[in-house]
């Protein structure tokens, strides 16, 4: 099977951040493909537009490696090789650093290289310890973030010709990891998914954090995995761990644990916003896995619920579009055999790209009036302006009823055949 993906969203805006100045931050899990888009996709068109190789020095830092990364993990080896490949101070050079947290002491170097005025440099990184709040110290304020996800549904079919139907199940079976492009079957997609997790993503976590109950982390990632798109918090999980899996764990370390398997890029989790109030909830989340493949492995492919299974893969195909996405919930009144009572009314998603807000449903189906009702309940109390949308998992032609709340069919959107507006 053809194993070459393109991946023009990510493409672009590495495109268009050359030579801005800035060190170029490619985040992401482990194995998702930020080498890959480096060092092939980039590199390859870097050369079609006139760089000469020559130019382009590439440096893999990866544990896994089999190169002489081991030495160039050491500063000083690492700067002298740099310098080395870059001996004409009237040439343009474009410095690729992969897995660049391996090197102590690596932002000395990445700002050293990013001062001269003919580099532009790059790195690849598949833990965020050195980023989020800390970016701006660590860079001087000149570090400018990519985020790469696993593949998209539609990059997933980009070089697919089984009926789309088809290539769905597969997906929210096995997910949008690269590599299982060359993994013909079933058992080795499985096996795969299952050495990263065993093999890659706990190891990486644990030794990363100094984590000593590695057995309270598995279980941690387990209810994750299993309450994908559930409200939660530190608390909550705790009391899930005592209750179902014995695991012997406080609040605090909950709270740690979460944190390292975000900064692994391994799961994310989105605030709860209330519309009316304009506020957060403090520490209430939903949490979503970066891929549903490794979600499924993780649990036996057990739980594949269509419905829990297509909220995550539209949550990260809004974060691969650049939205920020947060959770929603809409507080009403109502009155009831002569009282008020109070209610919440969840939104799946609030989407922003800093110019347009979206409320956004996500409905696998909506067989009847009752059930199309509960998905719009929250809308209507909504007073707002900004575009509702409902995406739904039948095959349907875009709409806009005449509330207008804007339909979408699951695949029209993945694929980009239609969009909310």
């Amino acid at each position: 099977m053809q194993n070459y993906v393109n991946r023009p969203i990510y493409l672009e805006r590495l495109r268009n951040r050359r030579d801005n100045g800035e060190v170029k931050i490619i985040t992401g899990p482990r194995r998702a493909g930020k080498s890959w888009l480096l060092h092939r996709l980039y590199r390859d068109w870097l050369i079609g537009d006139g760089v000469a190789p020559d130019n382009i020095v590439s440096v893999s830092l990866d544990l896994d490696s089999l190169d002489d990364a081991a030495d160039l993990r050491n500063p000083a080896a690492l700067k002298a090789h740099l310098l080395a490949k870059m001996p004409d101070p009237a040439q343009r050079y474009y410095v690729f650093l992969d897995e660049v947290q391996e090197v102590e002491g690596f932002e000395r170097i990445v700002n050293a290289l990013n001062a001269k005025g003919n580099v532009d440099v790059y790195i690849t990184g598949s833990n965020s310890r050195f980023l989020s709040s800390d970016i701006n110290t660590i860079f001087r304020g000149r570090g400018d973030e990519v985020r790469i996800f696993p593949l998209t549904f539609g990059e997933f079919c980009s070089r697919r010709s089984e009926p789309v139907g088809l290539l769905w199940k597969e997906y929210y079976t096995y997910g949008g990891m690269p590599a299982l492009l060359s993994q013909p079957t079933e058992e080795q997609k499985i096996n795969y998914l299952q050495r990263l997790w065993s093999k890659t993503y706990i190891d990486d976590v644990a030794e990363r954090n100094g984590v000593r109950n590695r057995a309270a982390l598995e279980a941690l990632v387990n209810a994750l995995c299993s309450a994908v798109g559930s409200l939660t918090n530190p608390s909550r999980i705790v009391h899930l761990l005592q209750d179902r899996q014995r695991a012997t764990i406080d609040s605090a370390t909950v709270a740690n644990y979460l944190r390292f398997l975000e900064n692994a890029f391994l799961f994310e989790g989105a605030n709860r916003y209330d519309v009316k109030g304009n506020k957060y909830y403090d520490s209430i989340k939903k949490y979503y896995a970066c891929d549903v493949g490794l979600r499924n492995a993780r649990l036996n492919f057990r739980q594949q619920e269509p419905t829990h299974l297509m909220e995550n893969i539209l949550y990260n195909e809004l974060r691969v579009r650049g939205f920020l996405v947060d959770v929603g919930v809409v507080n009403t009144r109502r009155m009831q055999d002569g009282r008020s009572v109070s209610s919440q009314l969840e939104i799946d998603f609030i989407a922003t790209n800093g110019r347009e807000r979206y409320y956004i449903q996500s409905a696998y189906a909506i067989a009847d009036d009752r059930k199309r009702e509960q998905e719009l309940q929250s809308f209507r109390h909504i007073n707002d302006s900004f575009r509702k949308v409902i995406i739904v998992g039948s095959d349907i032609a875009p709409y806009t009823d005449n509330n207008g709340y804007r339909y979408l069919g699951l695949f029209d959107y993945l694929l980009g055949r239609a969009d909310f507006v």
